[in-house]
C-alpha cells in the first residue's frame, strides 16, 4: 500500500502515529518516498500513483473522490496560511489556500506550510492569516485538507478512526528533528499543534459546503 505524505509540521501527530503503529514497515517506508507539497501530492493522488492521501480539501470535492472522516482543520486562527498584501501571487505548493484567498477577496502573496508558519513567528503583523479571517466573517472552522481514498477504503477508514481515538504524544527526538530542519522551536511547534484538528465532523462539513459553493467561480 502506497500512501501520499504532505511533509508538513501541521500532519505532524498523524505521522508519529502511523510510526508508532503495528503497521508494516514497507508501508511506513511508502510514506517517506511518497512525500511532497500539497499541489504534488493531489497529482499523485489524481494519477493514483498512491492509494490514500490528504489532498487540498478544494480537490476532494472532484467526481469520484471518496473522503474519509479526517482533515486538516483550523477552528480559527492557523498561523500557516497567510497572505501579504500587495501584488498577486499564488503559492505553488498550494491549491486550497490560494483559492481560499481569492473567496476572501485579498490581494497579495499567498505562504502556506512551515514555511509560512516561520514568516509569522518572525513579523506577525505582516501577514493575514486566512484561517483566523474565514472565521470571523463565517463564524466556522475552515477544513484546508482532507483524507481521501483511491484503494484500499476498508483500511483507511479503520486507520482513521483509530487515529481519531489515539492520543498522540510527539517524541522529543522527533520535536527536536522537526525544529532543526524547519529553523522552529520544539515550543513554537507545540504550540502551532493546539491550532489543528483533525476531525470532520457537522460543522466542518458545513463550512466545507460554503467554501465550495464561493469558491466555484475560481475553479478551473
Amino acid at each position: 500500500m502506497l500512501f501520499g505524505k504532505i511533509d508538513y509540521i501541521n500532519l505532524l501527530p498523524f505521522h508519529v502515529f502511523l510510526k508508532s503503529s503495528s503497521l508494516p514497515n514497507s508501508f511506513k517506508s511508502s510514506c517517506e518516498r511518497n512525500k511532497a507539497v500539497p499541489s504534488a501530492i493531489n497529482q499523485k493522488f489524481k494519477k493514483r500513483r498512491v492509494d490514500a492521501a490528504f489532498i487540498s480539501s478544494i480537490e476532494s470535492q472532484r467526481k469520484g473522490i471518496k473522503p474519509l472522516c479526517l482533515g486538516i482543520v483550523a477552528q480559527s486562527e492557523v498561523h500557516s496560511v497567510l497572505i501579504k498584501q500587495g501584488e498577486a501571487h499564488s503559492d505553488p505548493a498550494s491549491a486550497t489556500s490560494n483559492v481560499l484567498a481569492k473567496v476572501l477577496g485579498l490581494e497579495g502573496e499567498v505562504f502556506i506550510g512551515d514555511r509560512a508558519l516561520k514568516l509569522y513567528l518572525e513579523n506577525p503583523e505582516a501577514y493575514t492569516d486566512l484561517g483566523d479571517e474565514w472565521h470571523k466573517r463565517y463564524a466556522l472552522p475552515f477544513v484546508f485538507g482532507r483524507l481521501c481514498v483511491n484503494r484500499h477504503h476498508t483500511f483507511y477508514k479503520k486507520l482513521a478512526k483509530r487515529f481519531g481515538k489515539t492520543p498522540v504524544k510527539i517524541p522529543q527526538y522527533i520535536l527536536k528533528e522537526y525544529s532543526e530542519q524547519r529553523g522552529i522551536s520544539p515550543k513554537n511547534i507545540r504550540e502551532y499543534l493546539t491550532f489543528i484538528s483533525y476531525t470532520v465532523a457537522q460543522k466542518e462539513s458545513k463550512a466545507l459546503k460554503l467554501f465550495f459553493k464561493k469558491a466555484k467561480q475560481f475553479r478551473k
